[in-house]
């Protein structure tokens, strides 16, 4: 992600200190997440479907169980302060990045909008 944005000419905060972590912070209003299709939960079903067949089957469910409400947290906080959340999965960034920095791009438009 931080190679997209450069190539796209978008400034960014990499890992500002703020609520949730994020992994970019662009303008003063919009902050991103690169997340792991695996950590947090992508194709939800499908993944607790396998992790049940897998070897510690309830503590993988559950973690990941975990860290889709932790996000899901986070983002409400964030909306609540005023940010514009952006989540990408892994697979997205590598396979469709012109896409990414378009997303990323029309929400910094957005912001300053309304600002």
């Amino acid at each position: 992600m931080k190679k997209l944005l450069r190539k796209a000419g978008i400034p960014s905060k990499m890992y500002p200190k703020m609520v949730g972590n994020p992994d970019f912070l662009i303008g003063e209003k919009v902050v991103v997440f690169c997340d792991s299709g695996f950590w947090h939960g992508r194709n939800w079903r499908k993944l607790k479907t396998q992790l049940g067949r897998g070897s510690n089957a309830s503590y993988w469910v559950a973690h990941i169980a975990r860290n889709r409400n932790r996000d899901r947290q986070v983002n409400a906080t964030l909306q609540e302060l005023g940010y514009r959340v952006l989540r990408f999965w892994d697979r997205q960034i590598f396979d469709k990045p012109e896409q990414c920095s378009t997303r990323i791009k029309t929400a910094v438009e957005l912001m300053s909008r309304d600002a």
